[in-house]
């Protein structure tokens, strides 16, 4: 049974209060301090691209090909994590600078602004793990939930699951296209698939000039050592921000939600769904940075739209909120996390093993208790948080 059902009304109304302490004095405190952060930090990320672009021209080099690859791939991560994620969910808007602005930032990535801010700030952080609402539970590809019905195609879950860690810009950039539904389900039609395409593969069309036809051309002979090297870091990239982005939500132990869940849902139990359907992973500060803070991936579905970087110093906060009212906060080393993730990746693959009464699976007491749950209606609960 979830602890989501064993709460009472007062107990999410005071779990909402005390979150809203946190967030309320944070951001009464951005400044400078924050400023400076990512200015300073979009200094080195590009930094770190021209070093890289520049060490592949020379990439007929072992040392300069590797180092090429490695700096290219820090740029790359830092840029679509703690740069382009962040500043697309409005962390640094209050700044009021329009190149770090969330309504026209881009990033180095096939997904475009409009089509990251749809699926990723307004559907998967509105509707975290929520079952048939939030389209990150297996990407329209995996099955993720014993909840979802199980079709034969999901026993390629594993070799899915690669492949889709291999192509991971790629498939976030058709994920708002929806194309189980024209492939698999028939309920869209080519002519919807299409006219939805376009401004993806524009941007689709940029990030591949720029890598495998425009930097290659300018290296000459030298061509196949700085194609090889963007095909390189771009996999880098690829595997560790879905692996980063993987642990966040998939690990064993998260918690799924029935769509009754966020019926007339109140701040405080948006706060809750958030916390159970989170996970953190541990490290140091530079596993936090090059993770985008998504270590924090409990405090940042909490706080969205709070600059990352003061995650670390509000999660003791968080974790104690957890511990007094007896919610778990998921947490454990990067490893830990990954190999409960692919763990539960195999075992979905296969039918579950056993059903309820109903033939449905857990989350079906959930959907009972959440029914009969009291609330009052609270229209801004997932907009400012």
């Amino acid at each position: 049974m979830s602890i989501f059902s064993n709460l009472t009304a007062e107990q999410f109304e005071t779990i909402g209060q005390e979150l809203d302490a946190i967030r309320n004095r944070e951001m009464a405190d951005l400044g400078e301090e924050d400023a400076t952060y990512i200015r300073t930090l979009i200094k080195r990320q590009r930094r770190l691209e021209v070093a890289g672009r520049g060490l592949l021209m020379a990439g007929f080099l072992p040392p300069a090909w590797l180092a090429g690859v490695a700096c290219l791939s820090a740029s790359k991560i830092l840029d679509n994590m703690e740069i382009g994620h962040n500043v697309m969910h409005g962390q640094y808007d209050w700044m009021g600078d329009p190149a770090i602005n969330s309504k026209v930032f881009d990033w180095d990535n096939t997904c475009t602004n409009t089509a990251w801010k749809q699926t990723h700030n307004f559907e998967h952080h509105t509707f975290t793990n929520v079952l048939d609402k939030d389209h990150d539970i297996g990407y329209g590809i995996l099955r993720m939930s014993e909840d979802q019905e199980w079709e034969p195609r999901f026993l390629f879950n594993p070799i899915l699951a690669g492949i889709l860690a291999t192509f991971f810009q790629h498939f976030v950039a058709i994920q708002s296209l929806k194309l189980e539904d024209y492939l698999i389900y028939k309920t869209k039609t080519k002519e919807e698939l299409k006219a939805e395409f376009k401004p993806t593969w524009k941007k689709m069309r940029k990030q591949l000039f720029k890598d495998y036809l425009l930097f290659p051309a300018l290296a000459g002979p030298f061509a196949p050592f700085v194609f090889a090297g963007n095909v390189a870091a771009n996999l880098a990239r690829n595997l560790w921000s879905s692996q980063v982005i993987f642990n966040g939500h998939f690990p064993e132990e998260v918690e799924q939600f029935p769509e009754s869940v966020i019926e007339n849902e109140t701040r405080g139990q948006w706060y809750v769904r958030q916390l159970l359907g989170s996970a953190n992973f541990e490290g140091g500060r530079l596993m936090h940075v090059m993770s985008g803070n998504l270590s924090f991936q409990i405090e940042h579905h909490l706080f969205p739209d709070l600059p990352a970087h003061r995650y670390a110093r509000i999660a003791p906060e968080v974790r104690a909120i957890c511990e007094k009212h007896g919610l778990p906060y998921n947490t454990g080393s990067f490893m830990k996390q990954s190999l409960s993730v692919w763990k539960r990746i195999f075992k979905l693959s296969l039918p579950n093993k056993s059903k309820d009464d109903s033939g449905k699976g857990p989350l079906n007491g959930l959907r009972a208790k959440v029914v009969s749950l009291t609330r009052e209606p609270q229209s801004e609960t997932r907009k400012a948080a």
